[in-house]
């Protein structure tokens, strides 16, 4: 891996990472009693071996007193402390997630659709639930535990030193082998699996979703147990990954305890002839050997949060790579300020005038869309016609503002750049290859284009578009239409696309490989139906298809190869 690369992918979370990290009084308490909770802990242990060796000396019980109530004490302290720690810890880091979550949605919503890129839903899904709620291991399992093994093994040096300085030089050497031991050489093994395993994870989403989605389909043609063979193979490689992390993990856990228990024996060493010629006193011997024993317990949770750390870095460039800080160029950014409500107002017709329009995807070698110039006079009917990969759905795109543009498009002569996408969507409105049905009744999906709309309207558009008898038989406005649309065929659902257009009102519709869904005969009849009724109404029509089209439904045809319009 190049130098770049490696800055570049430290780089990329980094935004997301900042974003995950609670503040307030709410963290700072908890990092506080995490930090006194590792030091009563480690005093706990020290002052039980110091008084346990000067009992052995039968002083008078004065002497022991302030050591016993400092032995309750730390008990107590070590307990409600870590409650607290836990209690404020997990307060603040899930107060924290929730402005994680509406930050990574509002991100998306400003370069989504065509920002995503070629991310499938069940990866996407992955990283905005999965990778995104891996974010608060940060502050708990990352932050907090460095911080107080750092306050207490600094502290615990200083107390030991005070005792005996090559006591504490042992310590500190132990600290070192533990941290180069438990960090440096694990983190290499893990941080590939990490990596592999959250993509992993998130190819295994895909293909979940998309086997559910097309279930009929695969049963149909004999390679349901193929797909279910394949999606089990990855499952399978995902389950080891996590299997080696966790192996990883015990053995961090016993090279900790394994360098703790060379800490004590190396303490018990060099601090014994100190102790026979009498400069140093036996109970003060005993707490400088328990500290290592009591020390290297909080220690033991470095390694752990490094590992942790590598994960959380891992689900945070996934995040990045959907939700950037950065609107990638070449996508439209929704702006966060709505449009003015008197812009989404469009009283009559409307004329498109493109001129020389190129679309350039993000990081692609060639334009999509080359120097393309066209109009669109209001009533009028066009065919953008060409073969798949042609340029078709990137220049709708540009056409509803989805992507940016070089040269000129404009709205009865005001440029769309200039304009709030949403005013350029008031005016094009867009009827997808596979139109979104939402899991409610008609009445809902239609009242999503216009909420203030009546009955006796919706039905008034629903015989419009040929869909008045289908609702009557279903049972009327309240009928269902199941989860996208299960209980519609491809037709009715471009249909009731299209109610939604009219009550919307849109002066331009594009319908986008309106008969993709449908049997070629039944598509036909359609396809005539919807851009019968949208003429009726007055709109002017954009046909894109890679299949002819009944001339005599269109005024003109527009056919493009290769991101170009073709002459004539």
């Amino acid at each position: 891996m190049s130098r770049r690369t490696a800055v570049g992918r430290e780089a990329r979370g980094a935004s997301v990472l900042r974003l995950a990290m609670p503040h307030g009084a709410g963290w700072a308490k908890a990092v506080a009693a995490g930090s006194l909770s590792a030091l009563c802990a480690v005093a706990l242990l020290a002052a039980s071996g110091y008084l346990i060796t000067r009992a052995a000396e039968h002083p008078p019980i004065l002497y022991l007193t302030l050591v016993m109530v400092g032995v309750r004490a730390f008990a107590l302290g070590r307990a409600v402390l870590r409650y607290v720690d836990r209690l404020a810890g997990h307060d603040a880091s899930f107060r924290q997630l929730a402005v994680v979550r509406t930050e990574m949605y509002r991100r998306l919503a400003s370069v989504a659709p065509a920002g995503l890129g070629r991310t499938g839903r069940g990866d996407l899904m992955t990283r905005l639930v999965t990778d995104t709620d891996r974010l608060q291991d940060l502050p708990i399992r990352v932050v907090g535990p460095l911080v107080s093994a750092v306050v207490a093994a600094v502290l615990s040096v200083v107390a030991v030193a005070l005792v005996s300085v090559p006591a504490a030089l042992v310590l500190v050497l132990a600290l070192a082998v533990a941290a180069l031991v438990g960090s440096v050489a694990t983190t290499a093994i893990a941080e590939r699996s990490e990596r592999e395993t959250a993509a992993d994870r998130g190819r295994v989403a895909d293909l979940v979703l998309d086997t559910v989605r097309t279930l009929d389909v695969f049963a149909a043609y004999g390679t349901l147990q193929g797909r279910l063979a394949h999606i089990a193979r990855l499952d399978a490689g995902v389950t080891r990954a996590v299997r080696r992390r966790g192996a990883v993990e015990s053995l961090v856990g016993a090279l900790v305890g394994l360098v703790g228990g060379g800490a004590v024996i190396g303490v018990l060493a060099v601090a014994a002839p100190a102790v026979v010629s009498g400069a140093l006193r036996g109970p003060l011997w005993a707490l400088a050997v328990f500290v290592p024993l009591a020390l290297f317990e909080v220690v033991g949770s470095v390694p752990l949060a490094v590992l942790t750390f590598r994960r959380v870095r891992a689900a945070a460039d996934r995040v990045e790579e959907i939700v950037p800080t950065e609107v990638p160029a070449g996508i439209v950014a929704e702006p966060d300020e709505d449009a003015d409500p008197a812009a989404l107002v469009v009283d009559g017709p409307v004329t498109v005038a493109v001129r020389d329009l190129t679309v350039r995807w993000p990081g692609a070698d060639r334009p999509a869309v080359d120097g393309v110039s066209f109009d669109l006079h209001p009533g009028e009917v066009v065919v953008l016609a060409g073969p798949s990969g042609a340029g078709k759905s990137t220049l709708v795109d540009a056409l509803v503002r989805f992507v940016d543009h070089r040269g000129s498009y404009t709205l009865d002569g005001v440029e769309a750049r200039t304009m709030h996408p949403d005013a350029v969507r008031a005016r094009i409105g867009l009827i997808e290859q596979d139109p979104f049905v939402f899991d409610q009744s008609v009445r809902q999906n239609l009242l999503f284009a216009r909420d203030t709309a009546t009955d006796a309207e919706l039905l008034a558009v629903l015989d419009r578009v040929g869909l008045g008898d289908w609702v009557g038989r279903r049972g009327g406005l309240d009928a269902p239409v199941g989860e996208r649309g299960a209980l519609v065929s491809g037709g009715q659902a471009h249909r009731l696309a299209l109610a939604r257009a009219l009550l919307h009102a849109f002066p331009v519709l594009v319908l986008d490989e309106p008969t993709a869904d449908v049997d070629p005969d039944l598509g036909a009849a359609v396809l005539r139906d919807l851009v019968t009724t949208a003429r009726a109404a007055g709109r002017t029509v954009v046909i894109v298809s890679h299949v002819p089209v009944a001339p005599d439904l269109v005024d003109r045809t527009l056919r493009m190869r290769d991101g170009r319009l073709l002459a004539g």
